[in-house]
C-alpha cells in the first residue's frame, strides 16, 4: 500500500481540495488508494460547480432540481397507500366460495407443514369469507359489501391478485414493501424516486410522509428514510391537524428578514465547507436550510384544507382540523398538484388477529373499511377530474396477506374471529401513471392460500413502479461501499401486463 504522503500528493494532483482523515482510512480500507478516491470525486462531481472559482451556485447544486429519467415515463408522481397491519385481500377483493363452505372446519395439515406463522398454533379451523361479494364494472371486478364506494371506481384500477412476500412479521415486512430488503439502511422507494427525478416545486420537499390511524408503522420511520442516499431524499413527515410541520412559524422576536440573513449566514460556512471537503451531505444541508425557509410559506398554504369547495369536502369526507385518512387523501391531491414528486400515506389499524373486537376480521376490519371507502375513491374521481390520474401513479395495499384459516394462538379459543399473517397471497391494486385500466392479474387457489397464476414478487411491484416513472431498475443505482445498490437488489421483473 502506497505512503500516506504519496496518496495525498497524487489526490491533490487529481484537483481534489483536500480529503478528511476519515474519509481516507474509510476508504484505504475498503479498497485501495486510487480507485477509492476516484471514487470519491465522481460521487462529489455530479453535483458540479459553477461561477467564479470557490463559489457555488446553489440553483446549480440543488439537489432537487428537476431530472431527466432513462426514458419518458408515463407517471410524474406517485401517491402510495399503505395500510400498516396488512388488510384481509379474503374480505375484500379475492372472492373465494370454496372457503365459505370450508367454514369452522380443521385445516388440512398440508396447509400447516413447512410454513411459518406468526401466531397459529396447534390445528386451526378454516374460516370463510366475513363480507359478502359482488362482480362491478365492465371489468367484472369483485369487490365486497366493505367497500361500497370504490367498488364503482374498479374499471380505473388494475388489482395484482397474487403478490407475494418473504417476511411474516410487521416490522420487516413493512421495511421490505418500501425499501426492498427486510434489514435497516436502505433507502425507501420514496427516496429513490426523488433522487432519480428531483421534485418540481422548489418551496416544498420532494417527497411527503402523512400518517393516520394513531401511530406510525412497526418499522418506524426508516420505511421513509433515505438510507444510504444523501439526507436531502428522505421522507418529510407532515401533520394534516395542527401546524402541518413542527416549528415552522418564526419564534417571536424574529422577523422574516432576519431569519434570511441567519440562513445566508449559516450556508455561507457549509459553502466554505463544500469548497474544502466536497461531501455531498453538506449540500444536503444547505438545501435543508433553503428548503425550510420557502416551506414557512408554501406549506401552510398547500396543507390548508379549509379553502376546499364544499362539493370536494362532501366527496371526501374531510373534516378540517382532524388528523385523518380522508384529510390526508384530499392533502396527497393538492401536493401533487403542486410538484411534489412522492407522497406517502401510512394508515396504522389494520392488524386483523381477532384478540379484541377492535382487531377483529368481522367487526373491527369492517370499520377500517370505513375510514379508507370513501376517501381513497375520491381520491382516483379527484384526480381523474383534474386531469392528474395519467400521470399520477397511485398504488395502495399491505404489507402482507391474511391466512384463509382462523387465528389460534396455543391452541385455544380466541374471542373474536381473526386472521394471522400470511406471506404467500395478497393484493395490491394500482391506478393511472401508465396502469392498464380493469384488469385483474394473477390468481390464488380455491381457498386463497397461494398464488396459482401470475405470482409477483414485491421486486417486482418496484421494478414495474420504476418503470411507469421512466426508470430501468436493473440500470438506476447508487454506488455505495464499493458496489452499486438498487432498489430490487438483484431480482425484479416488470409486470407486463397491467402496464
Amino acid at each position: 500500500m502506497k505512503d500516506l504522503n504519496k496518496l495525498i500528493e497524487e489526490a491533490q494532483q487529481s484537483e481534489l481540495k483536500a480529503v478528511t482523515r476519515r474519509h481516507f482510512l474509510k476508504d484505504c480500507v475498503a479498497g485501495i488508494g486510487g480507485i477509492a478516491l476516484g471514487s470519491l470525486l465522481a460521487s462529489c462531481g455530479g453535483w458540479g460547480t459553477s461561477g467564479s472559482k470557490g463559489n457555488l451556485d446553489l440553483n446549480a447544486l440543488n439537489p432537487l432540481i428537476p431530472k431527466s429519467p432513462h426514458f419518458p415515463g408515463k407517471a410524474k408522481s406517485v401517491i402510495y397507500l399503505h395500510m400498516a397491519g396488512a388488510p384481509s385481500q379474503l374480505e375484500l377483493f379475492d372472492y373465494k366460495p370454496a372457503l365459505q363452505k370450508l367454514h369452522n372446519q380443521p385445516c388440512p395439515q398440508s396447509l400447516l407443514a413447512g410454513k411459518k406463522f406468526a401466531f397459529i398454533r396447534g390445528v386451526p379451523k378454516m374460516l370463510g369469507p366475513q363480507a359478502t361479494f359482488k362482480q362491478y364494472g365492465e371489468s367484472g371486478a369483485w369487490v365486497s359489501d366493505h367497500l361500497p364506494h370504490f367498488s364503482q371506481v374498479v374499471d380505473d384500477v388494475s388489482f395484482l391478485k397474487a403478490v407475494h412476500t418473504d417476511q411474516f412479521n410487521h416490522g420487516p415486512a413493512q421495511l421490505f414493501m418500501h425499501t426492498g430488503s427486510a434489514r435497516l439502511g436502505r433507502p425507501s422507494i420514496g427516496s429513490w424516486v426523488t433522487y432519480g427525478l428531483g421534485s418540481e416545486n422548489s418551496n416544498l420537499p420532494g417527497f411527503v410522509v402523512l400518517t393516520s390511524g394513531g401511530k406510525t408503522p412497526d418499522a418506524g420511520k426508516s420505511v421513509w428514510g433515505s438510507g444510504f442516499l444523501p439526507s436531502v431524499y428522505q421522507g418529510v413527515q407532515c401533520r394534516s391537524k395542527g401546524d402541518p410541520v413542527l416549528y415552522i412559524a418564526d419564534p417571536e422576536g424574529m422577523d422574516r428578514d432576519m431569519k434570511r440573513n441567519l440562513i445566508d449566514a449559516i450556508n455561507n460556512v457549509n459553502k466554505t465547507e463544500y469548497d474544502t471537503f466536497k461531501d455531498p451531505e453538506t449540500l444536503s444541508r444547505i438545501a435543508q436550510y433553503e428548503m425550510a425557509y420557502k416551506m414557512q410559506v408554501a406549506v401552510p398554504e398547500v396543507m390548508n384544507i379549509n379553502n376546499e369547495p364544499a362539493y370536494i369536502h362532501e366527496l371526501y369526507g374531510t373534516e378540517p382540523g382532524k388528523e385523518s385518512f380522508a384529510n390526508n387523501c384530499l392533502l396527497a391531491r393538492k401536493l401533487v398538484e403542486q410538484g411534489v414528486r412522492f407522497v406517502q400515506l401510512f394508515d396504522w389499524g389494520w392488524d386483523s388477529h381477532g384478540t379484541n373486537a377492535a382487531d377483529s376480521i368481522d367487526l373491527g376490519f369492517r370499520n377500517k373499511c370505513r375510514e379508507i371507502d370513501r376517501p381513497m375513491t375520491a381520491l382516483i374521481l379527484d384526480l381523474k377530474q383534474r386531469g392528474l390520474l395519467e400521470d399520477t401513479l397511485v398504488v395502495w395495499g399491505g404489507e402482507f396477506g391474511r391466512t384463509p384459516m382462523q387465528e389460534n394462538r396455543d391452541n385455544s379459543d380466541m374471542p373474536f374471529l381473526g386472521r394471522d399473517h400470511h406471506t404467500d397471497a395478497y393484493t395490491i391494486w394500482m391506478a393511472g401513471g401508465g396502469i392498464r385500466n380493469g384488469i385483474s392479474y394473477g390468481q390464488t387457489d380455491d381457498i386463497g392460500f397461494a398464488g396459482v397464476e401470475g405470482r409477483a414478487s414485491v421486486h417486482d411491484v418496484h421494478a414495474t413502479m420504476l418503470h411507469l416513472l421512466g426508470f430501468d431498475h436493473e440500470k438506476f443505482t447508487y454506488d455505495f461501499q464499493g458496489r452499486p445498490f438498487r432498489l430490487t437488489d438483484v431480482e425484479g421483473e416488470l409486470i407486463q401486463a397491467i402496464i
